[in-house]
């Protein structure tokens, strides 16, 4: 009611006026609800899963991936604590980020592939004489060791018979992406995404797309919510073959009674351009 006076006041009324359930004339004279439920677990397993749509999101928009484009994997590393939320959340997150498939891993080893080298600047002070010995060790830093100082933020090696504290801050750890895989991490959290699109989530993206333009129309042209139309699409084949594979979809999502591959006389008519296609859009009321 702050925020959305009127509305709130209206719908306040037409349910009280039935219900009887508050005493006040008026939504803005009821106090505040008090919580009476607080499911903390709950809470943490959904912030969790709010990071990850939040980085995958990120990534999408970095790598012009729009959100309507679907993908067919996502990987998710974290510790066994996140996974098990990221398990339990499964189903919001794909369904958020628009993606088929999640993974949950333990560690990123089978996502990126990792080195280490001295950070010299760190090193150089702390170190002296060692400076030369030690970058060359940490070059030679095995998968175990590097994943060792990342989860504990500290490692213990042998030197010239003497033994080496570095912190987290004594290396750089570089990570090369796989291919076809765009990989991100944040407090924790690293997620890798299948950027590779095969012809079925191309034409299902178009589809999409293709739903949201005629929607718009609709809209814009005054039909009623449940009116019937036809569609429309001239088009080069290719793109027309996306439409025509997901064709179900589209009718059902616009109530479609039909789509061809032509102009509809006296329709109304709008270009169109999705990706690298361009045609042109109809649609008629029935």
């Amino acid at each position: 009611s702050p925020f959305a006076p009127f509305i709130a006041e209206e719908i306040f009324l037409n349910l009280n006026t039935v219900t009887k359930n508050e005493g006040s004339e008026s939504i803005h004279l009821v106090d505040y609800p008090s919580i009476r439920y607080h499911d903390k677990d709950l809470e943490k397993k959904m912030d969790i899963a709010q990071r990850v749509v939040y980085l995958t999101r990120s990534m999408r928009a970095k790598s012009n991936l729009k959100v309507r484009q679907p993908l067919q994997k996502i990987i998710v590393a974290v510790d066994k604590e996140k996974r098990d939320a990221i398990n339990y959340m499964k189903d919001v997150v794909l369904d958020e980020v628009n993606i088929k498939e999640l993974e949950a891993l333990e560690d990123d080893s089978s996502i990126v592939s990792k080195s280490a080298k001295a950070n010299f600047k760190a090193i150089g002070p702390k170190f002296g004489k060692l400076v030369k010995p030690l970058a060359a060790c940490i070059s030679k830093f095995t998968k175990d060791e590097i994943a060792e100082l990342e989860l504990k933020g500290s490692i213990r090696i042998e030197l010239d018979d003497d033994h080496v504290d570095l912190s987290i801050e004594d290396v750089e750890i570089v990570s090369t992406e796989i291919e076809g895989w765009v990989v991100e991490s944040e407090e924790g959290i690293t997620v890798a995404i299948d950027s590779e699109l095969t012809e079925d989530l191309i034409a299902e993206g178009i589809s999409r797309e293709l739903v949201n333009r005629i929607q718009n129309m609709r809209k814009e042209s005054g039909f009623e919510v449940m009116d019937r139309i036809d569609i429309g699409l001239s088009a080069d084949d290719k793109f027309y073959s996306y439409v025509d594979k997901f064709e179900d979809y589209i009718k059902t999502e616009t109530l479609a009674v039909s789509i061809t591959d032509s102009k509809i006389e006296n329709g109304i008519e709008q270009p169109v351009e999705i990706g690298d296609y361009t045609g042109v859009l109809t649609i008629s009321k029935r």
